[in-house]
């Protein structure tokens, strides 16, 4: 048996919903995940469900119960029965669980902690008493039993005196107790961030102080004031700290939930957006189902008397309804179909796309609220993943308390200020040439903007027709898995005319330049173009410099074409190169 870490998690988390430690052991030799990204119901992994100490290996349930009997002779156990939860001190019980992973021989135990030093050393305690073969069941301590009984241990008797001088912090998340403003919380894989920022500016529009979590940083009133990726519970507890919000919508990433919990303890309503392949093979998150385990973190906190708003049009999103306390309301692109059907028979709520028209539905009743079109971020009712955040923030902001009207404000003066979209759907026009500067990152979002991009110019047939050109700039963060890699430039290569290549050094984590650039190279070639002569520039500014120069290779002789750029890690340098070429936001 080997260690893999030992982790303290802070808050809600995918195995509790309160503070845990997670202990992963691998048993076995060493093997490297196989499988599907969408395995058949058979091969999926339950990371939640309990595993009975008879159906785990032998060690690993030795493990988990050392933990359990150190818990109980060190009285660590005790705040069971402070908190109400154990009738009497003598009978408090921790709850230690096994847990199943999809990695190969790993193997997770999970016990909930009140102080950290204490917590890791009962940890490493149990391993080392494990790993030394003893019994948990017939191991005393000398301290605890007569000299000379059989089966005494002296590594026991240690380790009770190292658990009894540890202490250590407490877990740093927020109680409802302590937390003075309601909450909404928005995960999902593509889409977090503009739902996040739609919902903060409608909730601003129904005159609220609102405190936002996005990954572009922590805002307020719509204001930055601490850039950074700060989706993780450190952003949520610094919008929570603050004494001049009274509503606070938090984007919460799939990172923060895996490597530190939830920031606090429930959501008084929360969004999920969709779930699709992205950040997959990190901290042991290889599938879908897994990921969107994951994500629903967010619903599984939120309030029994509060609102859950998930994608009808997902079936990993929707299919987390059984595992929600809260109202469950659906949105959907469409107008159909048996789940929609099934919701609404029963009187649920949902927001439906109905002939154009950003829809609230109550069982039978429709009620029109705005048409897509007028809503700025949908570039007129084309950027169809756009109308779907618009939905998603309309369900959002009506669970917080927005009226319809303050929703149609809200939605209709979105995005008028090009910065409020920060690098999602930015377009820049030119004479005949139009640029789109996205976030896109994976191939859902990939896919999405060349939606966009085929909005603007005609699919292909309709291009070469026109003698109109799309053409596309891939790149993106090295710690994709090689699927994601090639799965991203391979949609380019099918969907837009020409493909190059920018490099993303910044972000190579762990990863070589050719390493990264051969993936899209093979990906670009398995979607029908020449990926070994893909051009490559070394940054994005210099994309975009060489690819709209006055003869350059957008559109030659005048003709008319759309260039779009996977931008992730210079904006504002893009953004001063195309001012400089005499582009315009539109």
């Amino acid at each position: 048996m080997r260690l893999i870490e030992i982790r303290l998690l802070d808050g809600p988390n995918v195995y509790r919903l309160e503070p845990a430690l997670k202990l992963e052991v691998a048993v076995g030799r060493r093997r490297t995940w196989y499988g599907q990204r969408l395995p058949d119901a058979h091969a999926r992994v339950d990371l939640g469900a309990t595993v009975r100490p008879i159906d785990a290996p032998r060690p690993v349930a030795e493990l988990a119960s050392w933990v359990a009997r150190l818990h109980r002779l060190s009285g660590s156990a005790a705040w069971l029965f402070d908190e109400g939860r154990a009738s009497s001190p003598g009978r408090a019980r921790i709850p230690v669980t096994i847990h199943r992973t999809s990695e190969p021989g790993h193997w997770i135990v999970v016990v909930p902690w009140r102080e950290a030093d204490r917590a890791e050393a009962i940890t490493e305690a149990a391993l080392a008493l494990t790993e030394l073969g003893l019994d948990p069941v017939t191991t005393h301590a000398a301290t605890r039993r007569t000299a000379g009984r059989p089966g005494r241990s002296r590594t026991l008797a240690r380790a009770l005196r190292t658990i009894d001088a540890a202490h250590g912090r407490g877990p740093a998340w927020i109680r409802d107790a302590e937390r003075r403003v309601p909450i909404i919380g928005i995960s999902g894989t593509n889409g977090k961030t503009t739902t996040t920022r739609m919902i903060s500016h409608i909730l601003r529009v129904a005159g609220h102080h609102v405190g936002t979590t996005t990954s572009d940083g922590v805002m307020v009133d719509e204001r930055l004031v601490e850039a950074g990726d700060l989706t993780g519970p450190y952003g949520a507890r610094t919008v929570l700290g603050r004494d001049d919000i009274d509503i606070a919508v938090l984007e919460t990433a799939r990172g923060g939930l895996m490597l530190r919990g939830l920031g606090y303890e429930s959501n008084d309503a929360a969004v999920l957006t969709n779930v699709s392949s992205d950040h997959m093979d990190l901290q042991g998150i290889h599938t879908l189902p897994e990921l969107a385990e994951v994500k629903s973190i967010i619903a599984r906190v939120t309030r029994a008397d509060g609102v859950v708003v998930l994608n009808a049009d997902d079936d990993l999103v929707a299919g987390l309804t059984p595992r929600v306390r809260a109202n469950v309301w659906l949105f959907s692109l469409r107008t159909s179909g048996a789940r929609l059907r099934r919701h609404l028979a029963r009187g649920g709520r949902a927001w439906l796309l109905v002939d154009g028209m950003l829809t609230e539905a109550d069982g039978d009743a429709r009620r029109p609220v705005i048409a897509a079109a007028d809503v700025p971020a949908t570039m007129g009712g084309i950027a169809r993943h756009n109308v779907a955040n618009a939905l998603a923030a309309a369900a959002g902001a009506r669970a917080m308390g927005a009226t319809l009207d303050q929703v149609v404000e809200g939605l209709r003066t979105y995005g008028l200020d090009d910065t409020a979209r920060n690098g999602r759907l930015d377009l820049y026009r030119r004479g005949p040439t139009t640029v789109i500067v996205d976030f896109a990152h994976n191939e859902a979002g990939v896919t999405a903007i060349l939606d966009v991009a085929d909005g603007l110019a005609g699919d292909r047939a309709a291009r070469a027709r026109a003698g109109t050109q799309v053409t596309m700039i891939v790149g993106t963060a090295g710690d994709r898995p090689d699927d994601t890699l090639r799965g991203v430039a391979r949609i380019a290569a099918e969907r837009a005319d020409r493909v190059v290549i920018k490099e993303t050094q910044e972000y190579l984590r762990g990863r070589t330049r050719e390493g990264v650039i051969g993936e899209l190279r093979a990906g670009i070639t398995a979607g029908g173009q020449d990926g070994r002569a893909a051009q490559v520039h070394e940054d994005e500014p210099s994309a975009i410099r060489a690819e709209t120069r006055e003869d350059g290779l957008l559109a030659p002789d005048g003709r008319a074409g759309v260039l779009v750029l996977m931008c992730h890690e210079d904006r504002a340098g893009v953004v001063a190169v195309l001012t400089e070429l005499g582009f315009e936001p539109v």
